[in-house]
């Protein structure tokens, strides 16, 4: 609890039949007298100086949001490292609880409550830090290494590209502490199901090929990425020699025997792992879905209950989803619709090049309009850019269809929509335009790139990482962009309803692998029978599904609090009410749990009625 606590708020989260109850402490209103600027000073300085010793911890992190000062290194892995984690968290909590939240500004108070959160949340996962999986198609030290290189680490002069190859000679101790942690894992009965394995095992085999590592025509991914980046540079061509002669012996001496050693180790794991999907086989997996779950969700949730919501949502949505099927000339049998939709070639590009080509194309003018139409969003739309990219081909079997990545902090990187090409089947013509309002604009390009430009956040807020609002935000502006008229035609409509009702069924999904012991041939008819995916597509799902449990809740709880709170600023505000300034209020404190985004959007009405209430003479 935050320490002088003057009263409990409690939260339900109203989520169809089932109801759930979280209590929040709200802290001690303010002292007075006691406020000072002084205070004020130490607080925002202890605040700081904790995150700049967190992203000492966490070199990866530190080069996603763009902080360049610990560049040439990796997060410890160790044992050791996660003590050092959470003796930082305690000490942190320590250190806060020093400060009297009774004599803090009130914005303050709220970074007080935010700030212990994230204390206790980081015990809880440094307390399951042996059950959750280290190695998976969706993450994992192995898979940020070359994400980090490729993706985040830029090199703007000759101290980013010498940072560059320390990153490179690090690998190799790095993996090596990455299998001593996997053996101790085993030990204990925690390994990922089989197929998870031979994901990570070609992803990690792709950057194994190429120059100067066998005779491939073509260069290793990363040094092709190096050298990429070192021609944007004006270097006397001796400096840029020695330093691409460096990267090379640092691909071939170090990089490449650490993932030669971690696919050696995955390789004879993996005659000791079962196909079983769920978590529920871990040790304390039960226990484990649940803070999963909460984790993601920023709520505690009933698996049972969940899964009973899903299921009834599942149903709203293909009652929609047959509305459609009129317009699009399709059965009026749900069955024979989803066999339509997967079959008929007008929802789909060709395959090949050709297929890819036009898919690029349509993405970057979708793109462009969607930039053009912010304004219709926010009062203020955010300044960062963001452009298209398709996935790089040495991950493009094992990612997900569409990510994004976010931008620098500051502004030296665009964010980044990514599009997997790698099987046109599973890319639908008419899914591109909601997975882009998802992806892109309105989605997390417009949530993350706000909280970024927020002046007065403390940076543990600014980059925080709120499952349940980023992703609910997103899957609500799906929503948004039709309620906007940025859906253009039955097909574009068709993929909004199909996307929903996919994100309703990884309620049901999820909860039937982790909490009903589903098998993953189970999961993945349920798909099959109940949504328009691909099989394909659905079993890159459901994998995602196994290898991150609780996370593909978020996006649907999320959405659900956020529709919720809409509609009570609605009934309230009248015709008041205007969209733009509700989405200032929802973005505007950053990404925050869903109760304590309830909380502040609650604040926001009753200043909006109190404004109003004051205009009246």
């Amino acid at each position: 609890m935050v320490s002088r606590v003057c009263a409990v708020y409690v939260l339900t989260v109203v989520l169809g039949a089932g109801a759930w109850v979280v209590a929040l402490a709200l802290p001690s209103s303010q002292e007075p007298g006691c406020v000072t600027a002084e205070r004020t000073r130490q607080f925002a300085a202890f605040l700081d100086g904790a995150f700049e010793r967190d992203m000492a911890r966490h070199p990866i992190r530190a080069s996603r949001i763009g902080i360049k000062t610990y560049e040439d290194r990796w997060d410890d892995i160790s044992e050791r490292g996660w003590r050092l984690e959470a003796q930082a968290a305690q000490r942190d909590l320590q250190a806060l609880h020093r400060f009297d939240s009774r004599c803090l500004m009130p914005a303050d108070q709220l970074n007080y409550r935010l700030f212990e959160r994230r204390g206790r949340d980081t015990l809880a996962r440094v307390s399951w830090h042996r059950t959750e999986y280290l190695v998976t198609q969706m993450g994992g030290i192995a898979r940020s290494v070359p994400n980090t290189l490729i993706g985040s680490h830029a090199i703007a002069d000759r101290h980013d590209a010498e940072a560059y190859i320390a990153r490179l000679r690090g690998v190799a101790p790095l993996m090596s502490e990455l299998v001593s942690a996997l053996r101790t894992q085993e030990t204990e009965g925690v390994r990922p199901p089989r197929f998870i394995y031979d994901l990570v095992i070609e992803e990690a085999e792709n950057l194994l090929r190429g120059q100067p590592l066998d005779e491939s025509t073509g260069e290793q991914v990363v040094l092709a990425d190096f050298r990429a980046k070192l021609d944007r540079l004006e270097l006397a061509p001796s400096v840029r020699r020695e330093l691409l002669a460096k990267a090379s012996r640092a691909v071939r001496d170090r990089f490449a025997p650490g993932y030669r050693l971690l696919v050696a180790h995955l390789r004879q794991a993996r005659t000791a792992a079962s196909d079983v999907a769920g978590v529920w086989k871990l040790p304390h997996g039960d226990q484990y879905y649940r803070y999963a779950l909460e984790s993601a969700t920023t709520v505690p949730l009933d698996p049972n209950e969940l899964h009973a919501y899903g299921l009834q949502e599942v149903a709203r949505w293909q009652h929609e989803l047959l509305k459609l099927a009129p317009a699009l000339r399709l059965s009026s049998s749900l069955a024979q619709m989803l066999a339509q939709v997967r079959a008929d070639s007008r929802f789909f590009y060709e395959a090949g090049p050709t297929g890819r080509e036009a898919y690029l194309a349509d993405a970057s003018e979708l793109l462009a309009k969607a930039k053009s139409w912010q304004g219709q969003v926010l009062t203020h739309p955010p300044a960062a850019d963001i452009e298209l990219r398709p996935v790089e081909s040495w991950r493009e079997r094992s990612a997900a269809r569409a990510f994004y990545q976010n931008p620098a902090q500051d502004g030296s990187r665009p964010a980044i929509f990514y599009i997997n090409l790698y099987d046109m089947a599973a890319a639908p013509r008419y899914q591109l335009a909601a997975t882009l309002y998802h992806e892109a604009i309105p989605g997390h390009h417009i949530e993350t790139a706000v909280a970024y430009e927020l002046q007065n956040l403390p940076r543990f807020r600014k980059f925080a990482l709120v499952p349940a609002f980023s992703e609910g935000w997103s899957l609500y502006a799906e929503q948004l962009a039709q309620e906007l008229g940025w859906y253009v035609g039955s097909d574009q409509e068709l993929g909004r309803v199909a996307m929903s009702l996919l994100r309703a069924a990884r309620l049901v999904v999820d909860t039937g692998l982790h909490a009903k012991r589903w098998s993953r041939a189970e999961a993945i008819a349920y798909l099959d029978n109940n949504t328009t995916g691909a099989h394909f597509d659905n079993e890159r799902e459901i994998d995602r599904y196994c290898a991150e449990p609780g996370q593909a809740t978020a996006y649907y709880i999320g959405m659900r609090r956020i529709l919720e709170l809409r509609e009570q600023a609605r009934r309230q505000l009248g015709d008041r009410f205007e969209l733009r300034r509700f989405h200032d209020a929802i973005l505007g404190n950053g990404p925050v749990p869903m109760p304590i985004l309830e909380e502040q959007l609650h604040e926001w009405l009753a200043g909006e009625t109190h404004l109003d209430s004051s205009a009246v003479p």
